[in-house]
């Protein structure tokens, strides 16, 4: 029986070194993996350079990591409702490439079916472009946009088995999907963990042939990054 469960996230991270490459999971505060960033940050590691969407907020997801320094370089499509990461951007403290969010969903997704690189027309003719090969397709240009190498991929999932197949709820599949197996290593961190065939295998959005290791969160704040409410 295959069995890709580790104890706690403390096991699972094992390995994770200064310098790294990671991708994060997660679409603002949805389905960010609370407890592996949180334990990213009691490993006190550096030099990272993190693929996600974006950076949480000031005090909450990969806005943590931020506080301490411990990210090198952010690879994203926005800066979203995080003051310390524009602040570090602007100040040339954090190297920044932004990339449109459908050609980071893209690289991620390429990395994960294996192919190295793909053309798109986003981005052509804007900074975006500058360096990288371009060709016409159809009457439109397009440019060539290589597929992440990641170390890690970090993912957080709402329902997992032993065997690292994965559900997820709702928008909180965002990102995490197409990280999943996108890496050398990936890290499922899940709010409930069940013994193998315990999953309807019609519900499945993650094989676990694409995750190496899987464990069960022991809280999760799940955060609203910004709330509007309707004036009386």
């Amino acid at each position: 029986m295959i069995n890709k469960k580790v104890n706690n996230v403390h096991e699972a991270l094992q390995g994770i070194e200064d310098g790294m490459t990671i991708m994060l999971g997660g679409f603002g505060l949805s389905g960010i993996p609370e407890n592996s960033i949180a334990e990213l940050v009691n490993k006190n590691v550096h030099d990272l350079t993190c693929i996600s969407n974006n950076a949480g907020v000031d005090d909450f997801g990969l806005g943590l990591l931020l506080q301490k320094k411990q990210i090198k370089k952010m690879i994203s499509s926005y800066v979203g409702e995080n003051a310390e990461f524009e602040r570090q951007m602007l100040s040339g403290e954090l190297d920044v490439e932004l990339t449109p969010q459908g050609t980071l969903a893209e690289k991620c997704r390429a990395a994960q079916a294996g192919i190295p690189a793909f053309y798109t027309p986003a981005g052509y003719g804007t900074e975006v472009a500058e360096g990288k090969e371009s060709r016409e397709y159809n009457g439109k240009m397009h440019i060539l946009e290589e597929a992440f190498k990641a170390d890690f991929s970090i993912i957080k999932a709402w329902k997992g088995d032993e065997a690292g197949n994965l559900i997820f709820k709702g928008t909180a599949r965002n990102f995490n999907a197409p990280m999943a197996g996108a890496a050398t290593i990936t890290i499922a961190e899940v709010e409930e963990l069940v013994a193998p065939g315990m999953l309807d295998p019609n519900q499945i959005h993650i094989p676990g042939i694409m995750v190496q290791r899987i464990f069960q969160g022991e809280k999760f704040e799940k955060r609203i990054e910004q709330r509007t409410v309707r004036k009386k």
